[in-house]
């Protein structure tokens, strides 16, 4: 397994949830991070934690210019990690085709986008980012097919990128992200403490879990085209 030490990372999401536990992670691995979010006060609060060797670029990854001017200041990097995105998705009927458009844009699209323009190392790699939706969409079709898209896009990469390493993290439920949070709170942990119940492991995930999964695919040389699931067994049931 290769280390993470000098690595350079960015890391798009970096100010919160996942991609903020992702960065803390690399970052005490000894790697130089580089994170991205659309808040400039989100980025700074975020690299007080992170600490040195930490820096924060604004990047929209609808905009295809700012993905350009971010990875332009980002210069050659090592591995790429995107668990930062926005969704605005409802049951089917209930989706409008503006706000399925906006969710198409961010999660799949600005993903895309950054691989596209993502300067990489040859033997580094991209850590996309989709969900348990892709493969269990239940009620949620129009996000589940985004997530799909997502992993068939790294696979194809995979090949088309090669030798750069192409994997993606689908996480399940994961507590401490922006996911829930336009939801009472009372609710959203009631929510968590019904799906512990349900899983195998008796637990929700958290961003460090995220992190760990990215971490061992950005580390792992034989290791290409693959989802890693990290959802407390949540296919299971």
């Amino acid at each position: 397994m290769n280390t993470l030490a000098k690595k350079k990372i960015a890391i798009i999401g970096g100010s919160s949830g996942m991609g903020l536990g992702l960065a803390k992670s690399a970052a005490k691995l000894g790697a130089k991070i580089i994170i991205g979010g659309r808040n400039p006060e989100k980025l700074n609060a975020a690299l007080a934690e992170i600490g040195e060797n930490s820096s924060g670029v604004p990047i929209d990854t609808s905009d295809e210019k700012s993905v350009k001017e971010f990875f332009e200041s980002c210069g050659d990097i090592d591995h790429l990690a995107t668990p930062g995105s926005s969704v605005r998705t409802d049951s089917f009927k209930n989706t409008s085709v503006e706000d399925l458009q906006y969710s198409i844009s961010n999660k799949f699209i600005g993903q895309a986008l950054c691989a596209k323009h993502a300067r990489l190392a040859q033997d580094g790699s991209i850590v996309f980012f989709s969900g348990i939706l892709a493969q269990r969409p239940g009620t949620s079709s129009l996000l589940g097919a985004i997530n799909a898209a997502v992993e068939c896009m790294a696979k194809g990469l995979a090949a088309e990128l090669s030798p750069i390493r192409v994997n993606v993290v689908s996480p399940g439920m994961t507590a401490g992200t922006e996911a829930y949070k336009g939801m009472d709170e009372e609710a959203r942990n009631a929510m968590f403490e019904a799906f512990k119940e349900k899983l195998p492991t008796r637990s929700v995930g958290l961003p460090d879990d995220m992190a760990q999964a990215a971490i061992f695919l950005m580390t792992s040389p034989f290791v290409t085209g693959h989802i890693l699931n990290v959802d407390g067994g949540g296919l299971l049931v």
